[in-house]
């Protein structure tokens, strides 16, 4: 049993009140994982449960996430009755945990790894002795001889049955025990009973087993389950992620002038905490005192620090550099802007998950014809045509194989493990299964700017227009500063030697005497340059100046990839819409999106403005029978990454970013940007190929095997070699690789 299930039953003798959530609103929530989700159709159970009570202000759950969520007044729920009825619709649930959570998607992966492993094994095996058994037939091989390839095929292939199939028996005796049909049922049915006449017709010494049907249909039922296992595995770690980003304790300063580590749930509102150089910020809140650089990078995506002082407000995950700062809490704990980004994530994938895969929506009426087909087959030969029983369950088990959703079910996971491994050879990973059919439909694509289109790292930009002396000095007052734009100017002056005794002064630069000179390197509002007017802000910069008179300045610019433009270009060219969304000030975004051709952008846009705009343009979008495609990086793009229709990120990106994308790039090169695209639109013609053949395969087959002209060996051949022309056709976009190179 695993972690979660052992969990979960504790709930029928323990009061859910300790893992209760109370925000200063008196809105109670509850946070559970659910155990058992295997389709939408589990989803749309389980909402409508909840539905079902009125006291509950908000219920809903993620499938992709596996968590539900419940909202209501404190006092007017209880909230151990609605999960009584969900546990009693055969859904397990515990305290949402990642942790644990975590350890249980591992365990799963490990069980159907080593399901998929054995039932490999014992198909590699059993075709093979199946296969001396249909060459001897002709060849007239003697009873005994087929006797023992029988036998031997059923010591190998009954115990892998009852192992492999452990996944889609349970699912099946759990759909059945609530009075419910799901895919698994169908399939474990012809798996049992192909199984167990192939066994009674080894016992009886018949002519035909069906022992390699049961095995093989495992296998690549196994390969598709593995699959979703995988990419839906790959997006439960936002709480993970996020319990990395969020410090844990808070110094704060007490009455007496003291400090004292509290944990963050026990901050008050307008207490003051102070945050030491090097630490995150803890809490939502405004800066008292001090004054210092601020790395706002996880949650502007700007890749400069911005200086912070008394006034300006900071938020929960930024990281402070380099002094002491006293911060009034005006936000924790769930009112914070990561806790809001958060739940934009959240609402976003919900109504991503909305979204059904064909193979749901044909479960919803495959099982129930397919048994009813079965049915009347076995009923209509033995009680109408008068065969016997055996004869009749055997055209019945035939119905049941050949109409099995072996081909079907390969229709997309083949042709995705195919795209995987092509996109994988040029470090792209793919994280949600269905992110390439998403991508076929895009029209608008959105780029970040900093640390997407441009590298996060800024390079001094106006080198040609200073002297070797200038920079000379400059690099070595800056040589001893960790600040990036310090960082650029030594790489823009690697041969100049540091100097002694230079001076950072926290949020405003650099000085340093030399005998009667005095020299100071910094921004414009320490040196009192005058502010530019309104929409013409500067990019990155710092000015120079010498005994109180501003000489130069130092103009920097984030450096764009080494193939933006191209692939701007590429996009471009395709009859993509681009459009550049950037928490980056006005200037420097004018820059970049000038630079590379782009008309479409917007500047200093934060998380939820983000999010808005990407609804807008998806609006758009639909007009046009397409969809929006984000590119992004930065705990700013996560929420906007999410609601986007599909999503991109760099291997560079935050943690969350990743999380929130459905396809992670490795290196420097957006090249694989055209590479993605291109393979999504090879892939849905392959996928509708792919289904076509199915489908095809089942009009001819199913009226065959009703008739009584194909035998479950018959029918185990025309299965098999339906999956195997699937297979065959997905190869082709391997194939058309190897030509391309």
């Amino acid at each position: 049993m695993s972690q979660t299930h052992a969990i979960d039953r504790a709930f029928d003798g323990i009061d859910p009140k300790p893992f209760i959530h109370q925000s200063p609103d008196g809105v109670q929530s509850l946070h559970l994982m659910v155990d058992g989700i295997r389709c939408a159709g589990c989803m749309r159970s389980i909402e409508k449960t909840l539905a079902a009570y009125e006291q509950l202000k908000e219920g809903r759950v993620n499938m992709t996430s596996k968590r539900m969520v419940m909202r209501w007044q404190d006092g007017s729920f209880d909230p151990s009755v609605v999960m009584r009825d969900i546990v009693n619709k055969g859904f397990d649930l515990a305290p949402f945990d990642p942790e644990t959570m975590s350890n249980s998607d591992k365990e799963e992966e490990t069980r159907l790894l080593y399901a998929m492993a054995v039932a490999g094994f014992a198909m590699a095996n059993v075709m093979m002795l199946s296969f001396a058994v249909w060459a001897g037939a002709f060849a007239t091989m003697g009873e005994g001889t087929r006797g023992l390839f029988h036998w031997l095929s059923a010591i190998v292939a009954l115990p892998t049955v009852v192992y492999s199939g452990r996944p889609f028996f349970g699912s099946a005796i759990k759909a059945l025990s609530n009075k419910q049909l799901n895919m698994d049922v169908p399939i474990s049915l012809a798996i049992v009973l192909a199984s167990g006449m192939s066994l009674f017709e080894t016992i009886e010494g018949g002519d035909h087993v069906y022992f390699d049907a049961s095995v093989s249909l495992l296998f690549f039922l196994l390969v598709g389950r593995y699959l979703d296992h995988r990419a839906r595995a790959k997006a439960r770690s936002v709480g993970e992620n996020l319990v990395a980003l969020q410090a844990m304790t808070a110094d704060v300063v007490m009455d007496d002038g003291s400090i004292e580590a509290l944990p963050i749930h026990q901050v008050a509102l307008g207490t003051v905490v102070r945050v030491k150089k090097g630490d995150k910020i803890p809490v939502d809140g405004v800066v008292l005192a001090g004054l210092s650089d601020i790395d706002t990078s996880m949650v502007t995506g700007e890749s400069v620090p911005m200086s912070a002082k008394a006034g300006d407000q900071l938020y929960t995950g930024m990281i402070n550099l380099s002094a002491t700062l006293e911060i009034k809490v005006t936000a924790v704990g769930d009112s914070t802007l990561l806790a809001d980004i958060v739940r934009m994530m959240e609402n976003a994938e919900q109504a991503r998950g909305q979204f059904v895969r064909l193979a749901d929506k044909i479960a919803g009426w495959y099982a129930p014809v397919v048994h009813l087909l079965g049915l009347l087959t076995f009923l209509g030969w033995w009680l109408g045509m008068g065969a016997d029983w055996q004869q009749a369950l055997l055209l019945a088990i035939a119905v049941l194989i050949i109409t099995c959703p072996c081909a079907l079910g390969l229709a997309v996971p083949v042709v995705q493990v195919v795209a995987s491994g092509r996109l994988m050879r040029q470090g792209v990973l793919l994280k949600s299964g269905d992110a390439l059919e998403k991508l076929k439909n895009v029209n608008t694509i959105c780029f970040d700017k900093t640390g997407t289109l441009t590298l996060g790292k800024p390079a001094l930009v106006n080198r040609h227009l200073l002297s070797d002396d200038l920079l000379s000095l400059c690099a070595g007052m800056a040589y001893s500063s960790s600040h990036p734009l310090s960082r650029a100017i030594v790489e823009a002056f690697p041969t100049a030697k540091p100097l002694d005794q230079v001076k950072e002064i926290s949020g405003c630069g650099l000085e340093w005497q030399d005998g009667d000179d005095h020299y100071r390197l910094g921004n414009r509002q320490w040196l009192d340059v005058p502010a530019l007017q309104q929409g013409h802000e500067a990019g990155p910069e710092l000015w120079f100046e010498k005994n109180g008179s501003v000489l130069h300045c130092l103009k920097f610019v984030d450096q764009l990839r080494p193939d933006a433009l191209e692939t701007v270009q590429w996009i471009k060219e395709q009859g993509y819409r681009v459009v550049l969304l950037s928490g980056d000030h006005y200037g420097s975004v004018k820059a970049q999106a000038n630079a590379l051709g782009v008309d479409d952008f917007w500047a200093s846009l934060k998380p939820t403005e983000k999010v808005a705009k990407i609804d807008e343009l998806k609006e758009k979008a639909k007009l046009a029978n397409g969809c929006v495609l984000m590119v992004g990086d930065g705990l700013n793009d996560a929420p906007a990454l999410a609601a986007a229709d599909v999503s991109i990120s760099p291997a560079s990106a935050a943690d969350i970013s990743q999380t929130a994308s459905d396809i992670i790039f490795q290196g420097k090169s957006l090249a694989v940007v055209p590479e993605i695209l291109t393979v999504s639109k090879k892939t849905d013609r392959l996928v509708k190929q792919n289904f076509a053949l199915a489908f095809c395969y089942n009009i001819i087959a199913i009226p065959m095997a009703v008739a009584g002209l194909a035998t479950p060996l018959v029918a185990a051949i025309a299965m098999s070699s339906s999956s195997l022309l699937v297979i065959l056709n997905s190869l082709r976009l391997h194939l058309a690789k190897v030509k391309a190179s």
